[in-house]
């Protein structure tokens, strides 16, 4: 397995879509860098020399954040949504969806399993 920017990509796939393995690497990108570095997109990873897989690292490196990097970013500016309590840092610092979802049905993803509250009980219970 080749290694770029710290991640594995498989050797057996084409290379821009070994790149999207990469956190912060989508399809646009990956065509974008592989454009830059003069590789053709369709060759397998394991096809590629040393001297194109340390260009594609040193492309990434300098003009794009990734990974750790980007990964860190993302936290701290959800951090300073929370600190400022704007809407979306009270939404996210509640565990409800961000960006104006509904949230009487569905939204589940956020909030997590069903909590049941138990109903009111009826007069002919009570007796």
């Amino acid at each position: 397995m080749a290694r770029i920017v710290g991640v594995d990509i498989p050797n057996e796939k084409v290379t821009w879509v070994a790149l999207t393995y990469v956190h912060g690497i989508g399809k646009k990108t990956a065509f974008d860098i592989l454009e830059a570095v003069g590789v053709n997109p369709q060759r397998r990873v394991k096809d590629l020399t040393d001297d194109e897989l340390a260009r594609i690292t040193t492309e990434i490196e300098k003009n794009y954040v990734v990974e750790g990097n980007l990964r860190r970013q993302v936290q701290q500016n959800i951090s300073r949504l929370k600190e400022i309590a704007c809407y979306r840092g009270i939404r996210h610092r509640r565990g409800l969806p961000v960006r104006g979802q509904r949230t009487r049905t569905n939204a589940r993803t956020r909030k997590g399993p069903r909590k049941t509250v138990a109903g009111k009980k009826s007069v002919k219970e009570l007796r």
